[in-house]
């Protein structure tokens, strides 16, 4: 006799698979009871579930679930789109949803409707659009960015819960003023700025939320944040999650010190030099600050060490792409508890990093640059091997020049890490690009392969591309 599992149980175990579409999607195959709940979870975020299956299915399904009007609509508009299903679909899908991306729904119906006339496309978009918004009780994430939208989002009863908006500043005036009217609990807010001017909607907005916890700004070639500054008075000392991001050097960063709780700092920038404004910030204290990251351009070194002299006894996290050597020496100085770094290393500094390595006792992970002129992957290996403390597990590469790692080398680091007492299996992490990779060699991946099977190394790669822009809305 088979025993089953309460419902609530279940549910509890399926929560974990979330991320995990491929496994969740199998568990709609059991029985009732476990695609009962799983659709749910599936459904939740409909847009992570689209990555896996084709989109004139996602389409199909939608256009199914429209209203008898918007059917009707369609067919004086002579949109043939509709395809007859035996029986209705077994569950209301679309009142599960959670999340919902504006701009995703307009890029399928545009990808499966190719061949049709713009107007027909936006006229089921805002079909789709309104469907949601009457179905949907309780909204949790919106993401409508407007580059090719052109339509108000209708009124809907589910964004009084909304917890995570992701907007642009060229949305109506009516959006934002009906957002401001109900939505005054948003967790996590991120504005992508293409006005010069920001609408006074979405000031009134930003001035009217009680909790606002994660705050990101894009700004890019002339446009500014500086109008929204004053809106933020309110949330200074609930925010604590900060991203920034543009190409300019000259806009205002001297808020963030008026930011007192701040645990992340994310500093995204693809232009500007100098940026003197941070300047103010180098001495500012910020006591519970743990991530701080510069990905791509970043202030003048002499900033950032002083910076981390105040701020960087309580950093867990530390991300800047610069070979500055008394950058380096500043991390041994001032960053103890680092548990994942991502730093450049010129091809002389293995000394660096090696101290780094005994300076840091509590480094789990790090992220190093190979080949060219930068260190080699076998004296990476070598000093992961050698220095690293009980706590490392994981190490990522990204070889910016052809990996000339040998099998040799490889098996002698895997034998080493085999060895080191206490055991723990090691992550290793390829960032692929444009050259050759370490798994691009047969004879490496043999190695690779064996030593994945002893439960010595756990094996993947990444794209640059993730690895960099996680952090984004």
């Amino acid at each position: 006799m088979t025993c089953q599992l309460p419902s609530d149980c279940l549910n509890e175990i399926f929560e974990y698979l979330e991320e995990d579409m491929h496994t969740l999607y199998s568990c709609l195959l059991v029985n009732r009871l476990w695609c009962e709940i799983s659709v749910r979870i599936l459904w939740r975020n409909v847009w992570n579930f689209g990555i896996s299956f084709q989109q004139d299915q996602i389409l199909n399904t939608l256009i199914s679930f429209l209203s008898n009007e918007s059917k009707e609509l369609l067919r004086e508009n002579e949109i043939s789109i509709l395809i007859p299903t035996p029986k209705l679909p077994l569950f209301n899908y679309v009142a599960f949803c959670k999340v919902l991306s504006i701009n995703l729904i307009s890029e399928i119906v545009s990808d499966v409707l190719k061949d049709e006339l713009l107007s027909t496309k936006h006229l089921v978009t805002e079909e789709i659009i309104k469907m949601f918004a009457n179905q949907i009780t309780s909204l949790r994430k919106l993401l409508f960015y407007d580059n090719y939208i052109y339509f108000s989002f209708p009124h809907s009863p589910g964004l009084k819960n909304l917890s995570e908006l992701c907007c642009s500043s060229n949305l109506s005036s009516k959006f934002f003023y009906q957002l401001s009217q109900i939505c005054h609990n948003l967790h996590t807010l991120s504005i992508q700025l293409n006005h010069y001017d920001t609408p006074n909607e979405l000031i009134e907005l930003i001035s009217l939320q009680n909790n606002l916890q994660a705050l990101t700004l894009s700004a890019y070639d002339n446009v500014s944040w500086k109008d929204i500054i004053p809106a933020l008075k309110n949330s200074f000392n609930t925010i604590t999650k900060l991203y920034l991001c543009g190409n300019r050097s000259d806009l205002p960063f001297s808020f963030i010190g008026l930011l007192p709780n701040l645990q992340e700092f994310i500093f995204s920038f693809v232009g500007g030099d100098y940026f003197e404004d941070f300047k103010q910030l180098q001495h500012v204290n910020f006591p519970n600050l743990q991530t701080l990251k510069f990905p791509y351009r970043y202030p003048r070194p002499e900033y950032i060490m002083k910076f981390l002299e105040n701020n960087g006894k309580n950093l867990k996290k530390f991300c800047i792409s610069d070979c500055n050597r008394e950058l380096s020496s500043s991390i041994v100085n001032f960053c103890p508890n680092l548990k994942s770094l991502f730093k450049i290393f010129c091809n002389n500094e293995i000394d660096i990093l090696k101290t780094i390595f005994n300076s840091c006792q509590y480094l789990e992970s790090i992220t190093i640059w190979c080949g060219k002129h930068y260190l080699s992957e076998k004296e990476v290996f070598e000093t992961v091997a050698k220095y690293s403390s009980n706590n490392f597990y994981e190490l990522k590469i990204d070889n910016i020049s052809h990996s000339d790692i040998s099998s040799e080398d490889l098996e002698s680091f895997f034998i080493s890490w085999k060895n080191r007492i206490p055991k723990r299996m090691l992550s290793l992490i390829i960032i692929k690009d444009f050259y050759n990779n370490l798994d691009d060699y047969e004879e490496n991946m043999k190695i690779i392969k064996k030593y994945e099977n002893l439960g010595i190394i756990r094996f993947r790669t990444r794209t640059i591309e993730y690895e960099i822009c996680e952090e984004e809305c």
